[in-house]
């Protein structure tokens, strides 16, 4: 039996700097979380997905599970949580502005 369908994110890293970034409504890529795009369809994420994929700025674009939030998307596993503050070998970037 297949899984229920849950919203998405399309989220990579930017090629030259490393960054975590995330697609927007707008189709272009965003560094915070809550500026992401959430699709409510497999369709449609996917087609943003394939659509990620083509942008030659980015590696790794993938599908996360997400819920909307107050302050936008919000996601629903620990690792992507995790991933959106940025590297945790050293207080800097992301970690310093928390």
């Amino acid at each position: 039996m297949a899984r229920p369908f849950t919203p998405k994110i399309v989220t990579a890293n930017a090629l030259l700097e490393g960054d975590v970034i995330y697609l927007s409504a707008s189709d272009t890529w965003v560094r915070a979380l809550s500026d992401a795009a959430l699709f409510d369809t497999q369709e449609v994420a996917e087609e943003r997905l394939a659509f990620a994929a083509k942008d030659g700025m980015v590696v790794g674009a993938y599908l996360v599970d997400a819920v909307a939030g107050e302050n936008g998307p919000e996601p629903t596993h620990f690792r992507e949580d995790f991933r959106r503050t940025g590297p945790s070998n050293h207080n800097h970037g992301k970690q310093a502005e928390l």
